[in-house]
Order: C-alpha cells, then sequence, then structure tokens
C-alpha cells in the first residue's frame, strides 16, 4: 500500500474527499522540514505514542569502526541518530495471527 491508497481508504471510512485525505496524511506523515507531525516531535526529541499502534522514537548509534567489504580495508563509521518504531502489543498480536 502505498500513499495514494491509504487516501482513498481514509477517504472511504472518513467519509471525507480524495484530496482532503491526502492533505491529512500528509501533515502526519512528511519529512520535509517543519512539516510532518512524527517528524517534527522526533526531531525535537520527543516521542510519539499512538496507543494499541505503537510508538515513534529516535535512537542512538554510536561510532564505530567498519570494514569495507570490497576492499577489506577498516573504515570509521559516524554516530547518528535515527528513527526507530515499535509495535504495541496488539498489532505484535494482529499480525501474528
Amino acid at each position: 500500500m502505498n500513499k495514494t491508497d491509504m487516501a482513498d481508504k481514509l477517504a472511504g471510512k472518513a467519509d471525507i474527499s480524495k484530496a482532503k485525505a491526502a492533505e491529512i496524511i500528509d501533515h502526519i506523515f512528511s519529512t520535509k522540514d517543519g512539516e510532518g507531525i512524527i517528524a517534527v516531535e522526533l526531531d525535537a526529541g520527543r516521542k510519539v505514542n499512538i496507543t494499541g499502534f505503537g510508538s515513534f522514537s529516535t535512537k542512538h548509534r554510536s561510532a564505530r569502526q567498519g570494514r569495507n567489504p570490497a576492499t577489506g580495508e577498516t573504515i570509521q563509521i559516524p554516530a547518528k541518530q535515527y528513527a526507530h518504531f515499535s509495535p504495541s502489543k496488539g498489532l505484535k498480536d494482529r499480525v501474528a495471527d
């Protein structure tokens, strides 16, 4: 399912136009600077918890040494922040069935 498919389903369930549904999805999930409710909260270092679905948060990965598989040379991999999603028990159980 892509964003357009999701907007179509949301429009049908919420009895709104497809354009309005796509706009709502953009407001929630956009990754453009200053846009997207989830991305803005993660940028600020806050966690986004959607009860019954899961939570979005950021995690930190420390700098480490790696190996270039083509040459075998040791390289330094820099530290970074990354987005993390943790599904709720309800979502895990539903998918497992």
